[in-house]
This record gives structure tokens, C-alpha cells and sequence, in this order.
């Protein structure tokens, strides 16, 4: 069974897994060796880590009592990381930590959330109500890594998905 939960210290090197395969290995389909390593050139150290997540929201996803994927939130409404093990992928993990993390949004006053959408994440978001703002291609060590910015108005109706 599936369980959306805050993150916590704990959680750390299980997130830091989760979002070395995300990109290692869940985004091979769409990005190559070069792309993939300029993204991510190594897995981050627990401390920088738990630094880049202190002023966000982080909800985790927990199968069988054990993180399986993760979203972050910022204070001022970006999304900031969201992933899920490879073998997570289609099982309605993503789609019921983004449910929680909207749902949060706008219980707390926000209209409007945005993202960075990689290749990856691009149709997974636009599956679920958020619109194309522009093409943002990174560049990193050289190598252009390919990206969208999005948006989702979060101003209108009422919670989104059951989570």
C-alpha cells in the first residue's frame, strides 16, 4: 500500500538513491550518457542535501515502508524535485505526491505553482492540468540539457485528486 508522508531526516540517503536513479537511470529513455551526467555528476552529500530541502516542503512516498519516490515544494510555489523509482514508474506514485503537494498549495494561499520540466516530466505534468511557459534548456559543463518551464493555476475549483 502506498502512503503519502512528510519527509524527514531519516529519509535522506533513501532521496539521494531515489533521485540518482530518477535521472541515471529512469531518464535514459529521453536523455544520453553526456546529458544525464551533466545533470546529475554524482550523488549529493547528505549534508548539502538536507541543505537544498531545509525551506521546502517534502512529501515521500513510502510502499511496504520504504521511501519509493519524493516531491519539494518551495515557499514561494516552485516544484522543485520530483521523483520516483524507476520501477514506480506507472503505479500512481507521482501522481498522488503531486495530488498532496497541490493540495497543500493551496491550502496554503497559492494561486499558482511552476517547474522546470525535464523531457521526462513534461507529459507527465501536462497530464494533469500544468501548461507550457516556454522552452528552458540548461547548459551544464557544456552540455545543453533539455527542459520546459511550466505552470499550474492552482486559483480556480477546489482540491485536486484524492491522495
Amino acid at each position: 500500500m502506498l502512503e503519502i508522508r512528510e519527509g524527514r531526516a531519516a529519509d535522506l540517503p533513501a532521496l539521494i538513491e531515489i533521485f540518482w536513479r530518477g535521472v541515471h537511470e529512469g531518464a535514459a529513455p529521453r536523455y544520453d550518457d553526456a546529458e544525464r551526467v551533466a545533470w546529475l555528476p554524482a550523488r549529493p552529500d547528505v549534508a548539502a542535501f538536507a541543505q537544498r530541502l531545509a525551506d521546502q516542503t517534502v512529501r515521500v512516498a513510502e510502499r511496504d515502508g520504504a521511501p519509493v519516490g519524493f516531491m519539494t515544494l518551495r515557499g514561494d510555489g516552485y516544484l522543485d524535485l520530483a521523483y520516483v523509482a524507476p520501477e514506480e514508474r506507472g503505479q500512481g506514485t507521482a501522481d498522488a505526491l503531486l495530488a498532496v503537494l497541490e493540495n497543500g498549495a493551496r491550502a496554503a494561499g497559492h494561486t499558482r505553482l511552476t517547474a522546470r520540466a525535464s523531457d521526462l516530466a513534461r507529459p507527465f505534468l501536462a497530464r494533469l492540468g500544468w501548461t507550457v511557459v516556454a522552452p528552458a534548456p540548461q547548459v551544464r559543463d557544456g552540455v545543453t540539457i533539455r527542459a520546459t518551464d511550466m505552470m499550474r493555476d492552482l486559483g480556480h475549483g477546489t482540491a485536486s485528486r484524492a491522495a
